[in-house]
């Protein structure tokens, strides 16, 4: 198979030929028809991912066909068109049995604990716990845009925010997991405040559902967010994973809000300061968000198929194999807007 290949942290990506995955017991293996290109792809090239073993192929937000079949696997057939999330569940172990699968014991990453979808072929372990059968009204490439920051923003959202009609919530970030937050957070009704240092991607969160935009290279974004959500907001995002904006985050929250860190932190951001003085006077939250489970799927993908989310709005380049390997170490430059994806092999 064709297939972007690292064998060195920070170095090359090369495309190669490698041999075809074949399933695994109680797996599948998958002909990719679409992946996102996603900053933790960066992240896991940069050498801040201790699960990758080199040599490796990234990519981990996919959708494809199932063309292999393991033994053992019995809710999905050869041709089935499938996406399925960034974490995998083993479905055995104490987490997965409380369905809390994004946090499994055991997981299986795609692009991270393997070798993942830049590539014609990927395996995917523990089938019938983590794929999700794609409707024939949803696109691949908008499937393969779910695969990590939609459904991660869903999660963050609806399910660790909770967030509900009128609330006030403030999304740090306006990448593809942030815009992803701005989409879900109106479609919930919320009033929402994104903020970023860009103003094409503050232009595209307004044009989305942003009620107010903030550019903090000319104001300060937690006495702004206060001015406009008079006292604070009730739930924030940070969708970036940078100490600056994990910080503004916790600090823009009224009393008894929640934080939500959905951006990554690693690298120099690893360790951030956080200003716990207010999260003990103010009662406030702070919760990670990793991924979501595929047995939560069906709740979102209703509302993509009743039209109340968009995440085909999200899609700004799709591009071949050989401009992803390009782009992939750029991706800590923030050049694009939305999310671009990978759809020739």
């Amino acid at each position: 198979m064709k297939a972007a290949f690292y064998s060195e942290f920070k170095g090359p990506i090369t495309i190669e030929h490698l041999p075809d995955p074949t399933p695994v017991h109680n797996g599948v293996v998958l002909k990719v028809e679409a992946t996102g290109l996603c900053r933790s792809d960066w992240h896991g090239w940069m050498g801040h991912d201790t699960d990758i073993v080199l040599p490796h192929v990234p990519g981990h937000e996919l959708a494809g066909t199932v063309v292999g079949l393991g033994k053992g696997v019995k809710r999905f057939k050869i041709d089935d068109r499938v996406t399925v999330p960034f974490v995998g569940g083993c479905g055995k172990c104490e987490q997965c049995n409380s369905g809390n699968h994004q946090v499994c014991d055991f997981q299986f990453q795609p692009g991270f604990t393997h070798w993942g979808s830049f590539a014609e072929y990927v395996s995917i372990h523990y089938a019938d716990t983590n794929l999700v059968h794609l409707p024939e009204t949803v696109t691949f490439e908008t499937a393969a845009s779910l695969g990590c920051r939609f459904i991660t923003s869903y999660r963050a959202v609806v399910h660790q925010g909770q967030i509900s009609t009128n609330q006030w919530i403030a999304v740090h970030g306006c990448g593809g997991v942030g815009l992803s937050a701005i989409m879900i957070a109106k479609a919930m009704n919320a009033k929402v405040i994104a903020i970023d240092i860009n103003d094409e991607a503050l232009n595209m969160a307004k044009s989305i559902g942003a009620d107010f935009i903030i550019n903090t290279k000319n104001q300060n974004p937690v006495d702004t967010v206060k001015e406009i959500s008079k006292g604070g907001v009730h739930v924030s995002l940070d969708a970036l994973g940078n100490k600056v904006t994990c910080y503004n985050s916790i600090a823009n929250l009224r009393k008894r809000g929640k934080h939500i860190q959905v951006g990554l932190m690693a690298g120099d951001d690893y360790d951030p300061e956080i200003p716990m003085h207010l999260v003990v006077a103010n009662e406030l939250e702070v919760i990670g968000s990793h991924g979501m489970q595929a047995h939560a799927y069906p709740e979102m993908m209703d509302m993509i198929s009743t039209g109340k989310l968009h995440p085909e709005k999200l899609i700004g380049d799709m591009v071949s194999l050989e401009q992803g390997v390009s782009m992939l170490p750029q991706m800590n430059e923030f050049k694009s807007n939305g999310v671009t994806v990978i759809n020739t092999f």
